[in-house]
């Protein structure tokens, strides 16, 4: 089975200078996976063609008649705003336009490799940017389940490439490692980027205990419970799993465990 080729990058150019306009169109005519659909060469113009063209990415001199560079992204809905390659002779607008998400600042005269490493930047922003729109309809589904308790019954988890949805009731432990989470669940760890408060938040707390700074468990998959010095506790899990409590956890496990 032959996989699909992306969708060419749609460009627009805006400079006014008309040689570096025709530059720009014909190194980018060089490529086979970019498609020039307008060029303009002022800022009126620019708003009015990003407005009803579907660009990917614009490149975009910052001095223009009637409106600057600047000007243009502003005029623009958030919904229309491609991603940005600045073109332009002048330095000293570097950090407005990142301050301004630009992908690339190209300083006049840049060379084709120049230009070839600033469309790898675009390139690698668009392919980040469909994978989260991919990813948007299972991170939806996974937390808008069980929403009549206000807590999800599967979480998403990332498995390679793709994201598996991890029923709650099979996550038997969740321990905190940096700045991620480890999922226990079914012999397997999964690791989220999530604090240890976050995925609390999201865990129904009459099926779930924080036992540790550090660890939360499924009370169903709790086997036994031994009481150790200090106010802590041993829980032994029916996966094998042994895990200590913090001492300040004493009464939240015993009242979750029904202690009394």
């Amino acid at each position: 089975m032959s996989l699909l080729a992306p969708a060419p990058l749609r460009a627009v150019v805006v400079d006014d200078e008309a040689m570096s306009r025709a530059r720009l169109c014909r190194l980018l005519g060089l490529e086979a996976d970019v498609e020039v659909i307008a060029e303009c060469a002022d800022g009126d113009s620019a708003v009015a063609a990003l407005r009803r063209l579907p660009a990917d990415v614009v490149f975009l001199d910052i001095r223009l008649p009637d409106l600057n560079g600047f000007g243009v992204l502003q005029a623009l809905p958030a919904a229309r705003r491609p991603q940005v390659v600045f073109v332009t002779a002048h330095a000293e607008h570097a950090l407005r336009a990142f301050d301004a998400d630009a992908v690339d600042y190209l300083l006049k005269p840049y060379s084709a490799e120049r230009l070839g490493a600033a469309l790898a930047r675009v390139r690698r922003a668009r392919a980040a940017q469909a994978q989260a729109q991919a990813e948007r309809p299972l991170r939806a589904a996974a937390s808008g389940e069980g929403a009549r308790e206000g807590y999800p019954q599967r979480l998403a988890v990332p498995v390679g490439a793709r994201l598996r949805l991890l029923p709650v009731e099979e996550v038997e432990c969740v321990i905190a490692q940096s700045n991620y989470v480890e999922l226990h669940a079914g012999g397997q760890a999964y690791l989220l980027r999530e604090t240890l408060n976050g995925i609390e938040a999201r865990l129904d707390p009459r099926r779930f205990v924080r036992i540790h700074r550090s660890r939360i468990v499924h009370l169903q998959a709790v086997r036994d419970i031994e009481q150790l010095d200090g106010g802590r506790y041993l829980l032994r899990l029916v996966n094998g799993q042994r895990l200590g409590s913090g001492a300040s956890y004493r009464e939240r496990i015993r009242e979750a465990m029904g202690l009394g």
